[in-house]
């Protein structure tokens, strides 16, 4: 019943405990021979202090025991209907293998109160409880099952108008609702639950058992039951973390004309702390805009050009630093929350030398080729392989993050960070050092939901991140966010008919639909091929949303249809991946979610085979093009996250996978290297996706005759490319790929 995504996320122990003591405090309090208003009240009150008091009303409503609303106001809309019974009334509460009894009853009443009579369409759940057990339904079950119903909708309206035998309920619950509930009985979902089975789990403070109840704190939580927005909802824009990182950068958000704009902050606000002012002041005190090509696509003026040259510049090093640090998140986590695998801090990262060193030095490097001073400093940090982690152009062209000068910024008065009082803090701070306590403010590991978060810290995935990007990326003509509801639908919608549409085209069925193409597909691996053969490219790409939303999508139709498969060919049988909340959502036969140990055979074979389908998808299915060149940065750092998430240890004979704990560190009896990142860039470009120099139905054969190349030689570059081990051969086939395109004529 619980949003796997919202499942996904790990609560606050605060929460947590706030949970057990009015739990407890509910069940110590219950008394069977008082009135069944009695225990409304009990639980009303567990409600309010647990959950909803600050935001959501709760009280009886006519002849509703409980109502929950939408909002603080009475007026406002009511989301949950709850029927109370009192624990010793039997008779009437439901059974598992017995709903139809008159508190089920009451509730279709109830419901069709709220959905015909009140004409509220922002009903979300109905529950029936005797505050030992509840029953828990969904109002879009109930809308299907009985207000779709039009029998049971009309002789509601006749009973309500009083054109039948009797006015009375039970009339109504013995002669209109049972009938039409034993009609439609084996096809009732529920959520059912008895708070007795969870006493024992209830003592104060940290305890082994806790996690047995977050499952329990969730369900009853306004987010589940309100359905309300949650930490990693692709929705959402995390607005804290965005203001403070672009107070950081060096940007602020105004409104102008109806739109948000960020800008760089006004004249008497600005300080040469931020990335930018301090990246604009060494561009120009060492005249490096007179070394930039093409200067004029960076403004008209020399302001305008430092400013986006600058800005460009720290978007570069921000992509990297959160990159990083979502990767220090994930070793962290595969290490068992051994927090000495954290790299991302003052005691190894000093200066802006030292950053710059991390990123060129070390995860542009594989150990072996490590300058000595940074193979024990940063043993454990894996080589990456990835563009991300080599000079651009316009580093090469200007100036590196070493360039910075060790100035020290002002927090930001809305800051999160905390002294040791958990007073904001304020006055001024090494740049750098905030920045690192910024990011450690929040939490960026990949959540489990299994586990409870100790420190009150918000989460910050990959979704949060996209927001963010997408919100710096539109600062030019007003920042715009693609909510993940409406990318997800329109992935899911569209690739579902492209993938039905190709199979028919290829093997000259006549399927109208995915269940159609499941009864028909044989052999998997001709499927995979032929899904793989989809090409979807965005011609105005930006952060990347779209493109991530179908990789998902791709992944989830195989899943669907059954044929995903591992590395040698056997299929993920028993797993269910699928999208929710615009994130792949991976569970096992249990319902548990999938979280990789890299000591565990199973989690290993799962972890690969996400991790190669994404590549797989990603290097021969998914194109972008952007006139903004940060637009295309940006959308190659969000596809390296979405391979980050499933990056796994490789193995070998001499690296097993079960060989007990251990120190997993390299060169220490470790387990294995990091799977290296393959080269997905080239599949995004910077250019103008209105202008071609061939229309897209033209024939290429007498420009591919003047040729000294053929299409094949230039697949075979893009191929070796992806591929290449080292920073040569990748220099040498993009000067190979740049010479085919200039041959191309």
């Amino acid at each position: 019943s619980l949003n796997k995504a919202f499942l996904k996320i790990n609560p606050f122990r605060k929460d947590i405990e706030t949970f057990k003591k009015h739990l407890k405090n509910l069940i110590a309090k219950i008394n069977e021979s008082e009135s069944e208003e009695f225990h409304k009240n009990l639980i009303a009150d567990f409600l309010k202090n647990t959950y909803y008091s600050s935001n959501h009303f709760i009280n009886t409503k006519g002849r509703n025991d409980l109502v929950i609303h939408n909002g603080q106001d009475p007026k406002t809309s009511v989301g949950v209907i709850l029927e109370v019974k009192k624990p010793t009334n039997k008779s009437e509460m439901l059974k598992v293998d017995n709903l139809n009894t008159k508190a089920f009853q009451e509730l279709v009443l109830y419901f069709l109160r709220e959905r015909l009579t009140e004409k509220n369409l922002e009903l979300k759940y109905l529950i029936a409880t005797n505050i030992y057990e509840w029953f828990i339904f969904d109002a879009q079950d109930f809308d299907k099952l009985f207000h779709e119903n039009k029998t049971l909708v009309q002789q509601f309206t006749d009973f309500t108008a009083g054109r039948l035998i009797s006015k009375k309920t039970d009339f109504f619950y013995q002669e209109i609702a049972q009938p039409a509930i034993t009609e439609i009985a084996d096809k009732i979902t529920f959520t059912h639950f008895n708070i007795r089975e969870y006493q024992e789990y209830l003592q104060p403070g940290e305890n082994p058992n806790d996690h047995k109840l977050i499952a329990l704190f969730k369900l009853l939580s306004p987010e589940h039951l309100l359905k309300l927005p949650f930490a990693n909802d692709s929705n959402t824009l995390d607005k804290g973390f965005y203001h403070e990182l672009l107070h950081i950068i060096g940007l602020t958000e105004v409104k102008s004309g109806g739109k948000k704009l960020i800008q760089r902050k006004k004249l008497n606000e600005r300080n040469t702390g931020s990335l930018m002012e301090n990246a604009m002041i060494q561009l120009d005190s060492l005249d490096k805009i007179s070394q930039v090509k093409e200067v004029e696509k960076f403004g008209e003026t020399y302001q305008l050009q430092l400013f986006n040259i600058g800005l460009e510049l720290a978007i570069t090093w921000v992509n990297r630093i959160l990159f990083l640090k979502l990767l220090e998140a994930q070793l962290i986590k595969y290490h068992q929350n051994d927090q000495s695998w954290g790299f991302l801090n003052l005691h190894k990262v000093q200066n802006y030398d030292d950053l710059n060193s991390l990123f060129f030095s070390v995860l542009a490097r594989k150990p072996e080729d490590r300058n000595d001073s940074f193979k024990n400093k940063f043993a454990h940090i894996p080589y990456l392989n990835s563009s991300l982690f080599e000079p651009t152009e316009m580093e090469q062209a200007t100036i590196f993050i070493s360039n910075l000068r060790n100035e020290k910024l002002e927090i930001f008065p809305a800051t999160v960070l905390k002294d040791n009082n958990g007073k904001k803090r304020f006055g001024e701070i090494n740049a750098l050092e905030y920045l690192f306590e910024f990011l450690d403010a929040y939490d960026f590991s990949s959540e489990t939901g299994e586990e409870i978060q100790e420190e009150n810290k918000r989460l910050i995935n990959a979704a949060v991140l996209g927001l963010i990007f997408e919100k710096i990326n539109g600062y030019q003509d007003g920042s715009f966010f693609t909510p993940g509801f409406i990318t997800m639908y329109m992935c899911r919608e569209t690739i579902k008919r492209a993938v039905v549409q190709k199979f028919n085209e290829i093997k000259g069925w006549s399927c109208e639909n995915i269940d159609d193409l499941y009864d028909r597909i044989e052999d998997k691996k001709e499927a995979n091929r032929i899904i793989n053969s989809l090409k979807i490219c965005d011609p105005a790409v930006g952060s990347g949303h779209f493109l991530v939303s179908a990789l998902n999508e791709i992944i989830a139709i195989k899943s669907e249809l059954k044929i995903l498969l591992d590395r040698e060919g056997k299929r993920l049988k028993e797993y269910q991946i699928e999208v929710v909340n615009d994130e792949l959502i991976i569970t096992d036969e249990d319902g548990l979610l999938f979280e990789y140990n890299p000591k565990n055979k199973e989690s290993q074979r799962v972890q690969e085979t996400l991790f190669h389908e994404k590549q797989t998808i990603i290097e021969g299915c998914l194109f972008g093009v952007d006139i903004n060149p940060n637009s295309v940065k940006i959308c190659q750092l969000r596809l390296w996250v979405e391979l980050l998430k499933n990056a796994y240890y490789k193995t070998s004979p001499l690296t097993p996978l079960l060989q007990g704990e251990g120190n997993m560190r390299q060169g220490e009896g470790n387990m294995g290297e990091l799977e290296t990142l393959p080269n997905i860039d080239i599949n995004i470009k910077c250019g103008n996706s209105l202008i071609s120099r061939f229309a897209l139905d033209s024939d290429l054969r007498p420009a591919l005759n003047r040729s000294k190349y053929s299409i094949e030689s230039y697949r075979n570059a893009v191929k070796t490319y992806r591929n290449a081990e080292n920073k040569e051969q990748k220099r040498e086939m993009k000067k190979l790929i740049a010479d085919i395109k200039g041959n191309f004529k």
